[in-house]
């Protein structure tokens, strides 16, 4: 039984459509990344699941049970935001015990509860602090904590971390997905922050004018994206405008290149995707016919690697290379590249 389901749900605000006949299943204690950029409407969809927003049509479900009608109390969902949204004169205990005394919770019950959770978040020591004496990465634990102490049935999170620096965003990712993990609670987290999105998820919903693009492992959306737009939004890719003949030849500049699973596709214009990390060094004299040879235009240190910019002909292209490969290149110093026949991906060119 999925966690979460959506049947159709369409939103929309006067004339511009948030959300158009979204199908979406979330499998019980699955953690969903929604991702994409601003206005796709991913936001919209974690307000329709709570119940702060309701669906012009369409149902939702959660486990199993239509919920368009019930409060958001009722759903039982628990709810991270951005901005933590804590009690800033409450300690981080009474901020995490605060709805279960109001669901008037017996008081022992409320302390083990709420000491358990501070010590799945980290904070055991954290207790009696104020809100104002902790840090940003530690109020948004409490503010994870308080969602879980109620036991929810779905846990939503809104780009919970964007307004953390990026030390403590990369810490919390590992924390917030241990948690998720050790509770087994179904999650879903909205991100337009595509590494954000491939770290900590099981799966990935990449969302655009209001509809899933495509959905899939991490490794499925990124490795083999099943558009352009997916190609592009996801990670760093390389687009090469080629042709693909009858019986699978694919040229590109009329140069022929060799590009797995070419011979079951129509002929016609199509556009060759490949990631910058694919494209591999070789030496002056190798031979083969997916070897590309330019002249670098320039770099960029991203730490354990270096991004080139390839001129190839009249294209550029970006390579990534350790940083113990090729020592550090200089504008104007030939490359030569070559991809396995799998590692391309062919997209039609519509």
């Amino acid at each position: 039984m999925s966690g979460v389901e959506l049947r159709n749900v369409t939103k929309a605000f006067g004339k511009a459509v948030a959300v158009r006949n979204l199908d979406l299943a979330v499998g019980k204690g699955e953690f969903l990344a929604l991702l994409g950029p601003s206005g796709c409407g991913k936001t919209t969809t974690l307000r329709m699941i709570a119940g702060f927003t309701r669906p012009d049509s369409g149902e939702i479900l959660i486990d199993g049970q239509p919920v368009s009608s019930l409060s958001v109390r009722e759903r039982r969902v628990g709810i991270v935001f951005q901005s933590y949204a804590l009690f800033p004169n409450m300690t981080a205990f009474e901020n995490i015990a605060f709805g279960l005394r109001v669901r008037r919770m017996p008081e022992e019950e409320v302390r083990r509860r709420v000491f358990r959770l501070l010590e799945m978040v980290g904070l055991e020591d954290k207790a009696n602090a104020s809100c104002r004496q902790l840090s940003g990465g530690q109020q948004q634990r409490v503010a994870l904590a308080r969602a879980l102490a109620i036991e929810p049935r779905v846990l939503l999170l809104d780009e919970p971390l964007s307004a953390l620096d990026a030390k403590v965003r990369n810490s919390l990712r590992f924390e917030i997905k241990k948690i998720q993990r050790e509770s087994g609670i179904t999650t879903i987290y909205v991100t337009h922050d595509q590494e954000e999105a491939l770290s900590i998820s099981d799966r990935v919903a990449v969302m655009r004018y209001g509809q899933i693009e495509q959905a899939g492992t991490p490794w499925e959306v990124y490795s083999n994206p099943s558009s352009l737009f997916v190609a592009d939004f996801v990670g760093v890719s390389n687009f090469l405008d080629v042709e693909v003949k009858a019986g699978g030849a694919v040229f590109w500049n009329d140069r022929p290149l060799d590009v797995e699973g070419a011979g079951s596709l129509a002929p016609g214009p199509w556009r060759l995707v490949i990631r910058p990390e694919r494209l591999l060094p070789v030496p002056k004299d190798a031979q083969g016919q997916n070897i590309l040879e330019g002249t670098v235009a320039g770099r960029v240190f991203l730490g354990p690697i270096q991004r080139v910019a390839l001129d190839v002909g009249k294209e550029r292209i970006l390579v990534d290379l350790l940083n113990t490969e090729k020592g550090h290149l200089s504008p104007g110093e030939p490359l030569r590249v070559s991809f396995s026949p799998g590692d391309g991906r062919l997209i039609h060119r519509s």
